[in-house]
């Protein structure tokens, strides 16, 4: 029986290991590898003493996706980011902010869910950021709508809001599996889950 715990005890630090570790293999800071948890980007578990742990083949598969994206020495694909949001102080700091991260990012902006809506129509953009309270068509609307429309579009969303679920919940809810980060914007863990979220994207 010690043998066997022994074994178990030796798989299940070969198939996980921490943040830290992880790090290390893919050759980046141990905040990158944080925020690529707290996103979603690399999968992981949290220990009775709250340390995370990433399973050791998906860092691995991580890894090789970057190898291959580095290895084919195609030029970067301009994707196109929705940000709908009514706060014109709030779009001028999504404008600053995406620019100085340097990416191949045409940003569409609108003010409102139904410009949001004529502006999707238009552009076919790969990833949408959105504010929830707005005047006129709300963000909850907007993505119920879109939804109903395609309902694969909802992996290419990213929530920002000051809404608690509670609130969410009373506006009618929103479609599963869309990430949803708390205002003001982290726009750290943001550019992570854009990055990500882009390279799954499809090439326009």
């Amino acid at each position: 029986m010690i043998v066997v715990g022994k074994m178990r005890e030796s798989i299940r630090k070969q198939d996980f290991i921490s943040t830290r570790e992880a790090a290390k293999r893919l050759g980046v800071a141990l905040s990158t590898v944080q925020a690529w948890v707290e996103s979603g980007v690399l999968p992981a578990w949290k220990t009775a003493g709250g340390h995370r742990r990433i399973p050791a083949e998906a860092v691995s598969a991580f890894n090789g996706r970057q190898q291959e994206s580095l290895a084919s020495g195609l030029p970067p694909q301009t994707r196109k980011i929705l940000v709908v949001e009514d706060d014109p102080v709030m779009r001028h700091l999504y404008r600053q902010q995406i620019a100085g991260w340097q990416l191949p990012i045409e940003l569409l902006t609108a003010e409102d869910g139904f410009a949001g809506l004529i502006l999707m129509g238009r552009h076919n953009p790969d990833l949408l950021i959105t504010d929830l309270s707005m005047p006129g068509m709300d963000g909850v609307k907007m993505l119920n709508r879109i939804a109903a429309m395609d309902g694969q579009f909802a992996h290419s969303v990213i929530v920002i809001t000051a809404l608690t679920p509670e609130e969410i919940f009373a506006r009618g809810g929103l479609p599963a599996d869309v990430p949803i980060y708390p205002k003001p914007v982290p726009f750290s863990a943001l550019r992570v889950l854009v990055e990500f979220k882009l390279s799954k994207s499809k090439i326009a």
